[in-house]
C-alpha cells in the first residue's frame, strides 16, 4: 500500500527505524517507568528526561476502527482498514494503524492484533494484523 511517510527526528527516528530487527519500541521512562508514546523529550509524569526506546511485545487489542472507501493517495488500494490499537504493556499507550493481512470489513473492537512491519524506504511501518492470523 502507498503512504506518505512520516517525517523522520531525533526524537522519533528510533520508532520508525526499529522494525528493521522486528521488534516494536516504544518511549519509556528510566526515572518511574511511564510509558511515552508518540516520544517526547520529558517524561509528562515525572518530568524527568532520562527517556529511553523499550522493546515491547508488539500484541495490542483494536479499541476503535473504521474502514476507509477513499483513495487519498494515487497507488492507494481501497477499502482498508484504520484502527487505534492500545498496546498490552499499557492499555493507555496506544497507535493508530492499518489493520493488515485480513479483509478490513472483518476487524472489530477488542479484536486481539500483533505487529507486522512493511519497509518503506529507511523505515518500518508497525502495522498490525490479526493475532490468529499472525500465529500461522
Amino acid at each position: 500500500m502507498a503512504s506518505a511517510l512520516p517525517e523522520l527526528t531525533d526524537l522519533n527516528r528510533f520508532f520508525w527505524t526499529s522494525g528493521a530487527d522486528g521488534r516494536l519500541r516504544i518511549q519509556r521512562c528510566n526515572g518511574c517507568g511511564f510509558w511515552l508514546h508518540p516520544p517526547g523529550s520529558i517524561c509528562p509524569n515525572c518530568l524527568s528526561h532520562d527517556l529511553a526506546p523499550q522493546v515491547v511485545s508488539g500484541l495490542a487489542t483494536v479499541q476503535a476502527v473504521t474502514v476507509n472507501h477513499q483513495p487519498w493517495l494515487p497507488g492507494v488500494e481501497v477499502p482498508y482498514a484504520i484502527a487505534r490499537v492500545s498496546l498490552d504493556e499499557d492499555p493507555a499507550v496506544y497507535l493508530t494503524t492499518l489493520v493488515v493481512g485480513t479483509p478490513p470489513e472483518t476487524v472489530t473492537i477488542g479484536q486481539r492484533v500483533k505487529v507486522r512491519f512493511e519497509p518503506r524506504e529507511e523505515m518500518f511501518l508497525p502495522f498490525f494484523e490479526p493475532l490468529e492470523r499472525a500465529a500461522r
